[in-house]
């Protein structure tokens, strides 16, 4: 037999014995959404911070972090490094407010050092989380640095060791469960943003950097209400008058366990609380807790009623006071849905989700009246996305989902109002077929004492070589249809017209086959709907062909270029794409 042949018979064999096992595939795991976090905090204490933060506002904004955690429950431990651990505390559980400031106290005794070795603390801190975390918490990891290291020339390590070090680390946090978060100083401009990035990418957390430790405190909130699933409300941005200005604090439902309000200003300032009822509110009190710094207010309102809140704010006048709103909700989303169920192409599957709290169906129906649904399917054989949107029936979300091809497909439903979002865990159906078993026949005994005619052993040979050549080209196709893509795309969003920008998101490209678009990539976002035909194909040698079909401007090196035919992108390019349905700007960057 010719070698390409049996190397088609081969595949085609392979082929065969996989399909019954297709509705087996093992589902992917999804963290069980919490209201508790084990984090652990991991500082670099490198003499190169201090002209990064020369007043230690990181420090600030790790106090802040503490102060949005839970009143009860909620474990924190923080590591301090160099090219060596300075400090470490291990998962102390709060308990009361005292726990708190004992952490606080730990972090504003946070020395510096001559040198600098990431691998260290993210390894201690992998392993802080290993020993003492909650099964039932959310672990976290949260690192502030430069990404730069620094080794002492005087050690025997070397870079190589350290890397190996940190990928180990990484590694393990990986297997564990454990997303690191990294935020990036770059006051000095030395910051090493990529490998920050792929630490957190690596890891299923969230890079951010920034050139201002003035944004810590806000970039901490965003990082907070990622890792449960919770969104920042900006309630208002005012300037200080020296008087008491008013600002409306809306608590949308009953089901609130916590309402964090965050007053970021370069002074202190004095706040007044009204609750719906007109009755004015004593801060500090049992219900209404402060917690203050020199860079923040806190307030955490316990079990907020349901209503419109007045928030008076007094400060320095001119000065910049920015204030935002974080819930936390003990809840998780359910899809009613069987795993590894077996359908064919058209049929139609009913959806059903509901949100549960304490393992028990939600009966507040309130809760449901602000949020609206949808059902997202990625085809798992050709990479395809596309969403459903589901009908708010008031107790759950419900609708119809009609197989379109004899694929696999991974369904999650994502419920969302203006304060928090909850994700269903993927459910993976089947509908690609699956063998049949062969038909059992009895031979007759007539026939069984007769020669067997060797015209069907050589045609049943033919046909299998033609059946195997058949596979390995239609093989090849396939191969060529679903050619992965490597490296990740950095994103930011301008707005054009107050010229701010979106802190940047790492998207690893690795999950896509075939062919995607930037709209996926924006996470289908409504109002960015016209980058659905700004396609992205596979080249070679680690390259992206990047085609526009859309009204979209690009722009690369600044001037506008014609991709309506496709162009090449290699690693570092840049491009800016100008929206036409509303007055944003995509900006990328191709890294491998």
């Amino acid at each position: 037999m010719p070698r390409i042949n049996r190397f088609a018979l081969s595949l085609l064999i392979a082929v065969l014995l996989m399909v019954p096992l297709v509705g087996q595939l093992p589902q992917a795991d999804a963290a069980a959404q919490s209201s508790q976090i084990d984090a652990v905090l991991v500082v670099d204490a490198s003499n190169s911070m201090k002209a990064s933060d020369p007043n230690q506002v990181g420090n600030e904004a790790m106090k802040m972090f503490i102060d949005m955690l839970s009143t009860k429950g909620d474990k924190v431990g923080i590591v301090s490094y160099t090219d060596k651990i300075q400090r470490e505390k291990a998962l102390l559980e709060i308990q009361s407010d005292a726990d708190k400031t004992d952490l606080k106290q730990f972090i504003d005794q946070i020395d510096r050092g001559a040198y600098t070795d990431i691998a260290v603390g993210v390894k201690e801190a992998v392993k802080v989380l290993k020993q003492g975390t909650d099964p039932s918490h959310e672990p976290m990891i949260v690192v502030l640095a430069d990404g730069n290291n620094a080794l002492n020339p005087k050690s025997s390590k070397t870079q190589a060791e350290s890397d190996q070090e940190l990928s180990q680390a990484v590694k393990d946090a990986k297997q564990d469960g454990i997303p690191v978060y990294t935020i990036g100083l770059n006051a000095d401009g030395k910051l090493n943003k990529a490998a920050l990035a792929d630490l957190s990418n690596q890891t299923g957390g969230k890079s951010f950097s920034t050139s201002s430790a003035d944004d810590l405190p806000q970039i901490l909130s965003e990082i907070f209400a990622s890792h449960l699933k919770l969104k920042i409300v900006p309630i208002q941005s005012i300037t200080a008058n020296g008087n008491y200005q008013e600002v409306i604090v809306n608590v949308p439902n009953a089901s609130v366990l916590e309402a964090n309000i965050s007053i970021m200003s370069a002074s202190p300032v004095d706040v007044k609380l009204t609750d719906p009822s007109g009755n004015s509110q004593k801060i500090p009190s049992s219900n209404v807790l402060l917690s203050k710094s020199k860079s923040y207010s806190l307030i955490k309102m316990l079990k907020p009623i349901q209503g419109d809140w007045k928030l008076q704010v007094k400060g320095v006048p001119r000065d910049k006071i920015d204030i935002n709103l974080v819930f936390n909700y003990d809840l998780e989303l359910n899809l009613d849905l069987k795993p590894g169920a077996t359908y064919k192409k058209g049929d139609k599957i009913d959806i059903n989700s509901y949100l549960v709290s304490n393992n028990q169906k939600l009966s507040n129906n309130a809760l449901y009246q602000n949020m609206n649904a949808k059902l997202k399917v990625k085809d798992l054989d050709s990479g395809d996305t596309q969403e459903v949107k589901l009908n708010n029936a008031g107790d759950h979300f419900e609708g119809v989902f009609q197989v379109p091809d004899k694929h696999r497909y991974e369904l999650t439903v994502r419920a969302e109002e203006k304060s928090f979002y909850r994700e269903t865990k993927p459910v993976i159906i089947n509908a690609a077929g699956v063998s049949g078993k062969a038909p059992v026949t009895t031979p007759d005994d007539k026939d069984t004492e007769k020669p067997f005619p060797i015209w069907l052993v050589v045609g049943g040979i033919v046909a299998l070589l033609v059946l195997a050549a058949a596979a390995y080209y239609i093989l090849g196709a396939v191969k060529k249809a679903n050619r992965g893509f490597v490296g990740q795309m950095v994103i930011e969003i301008r707005d054009e017209n107050t010229g701010e920008k979106t802190y940047p998101q790492y998207k690893k490209l690795g999950a896509f086959r075939g062919k995607f678009n930037l709209h996926q990539l924006l996470q289908l976002a409504p109002e960015l709907k016209d980058t659905e035909k700004v396609i992205f194909n596979p080249g070679k040698n680690d390259r992206i062909v990047l085609k526009n079909t859309s009204a979209c401007t690009i722009e690369k090196s600044g001037r506008v270029i014609d991709a309506s035919g496709g162009i090449e992108l290699k690693s570092g390019d840049r491009l800016s794409v100008s929206l036409q349905q509303t007055d944003k700007t995509i900006l990328l960057e191709y890294l491998v």
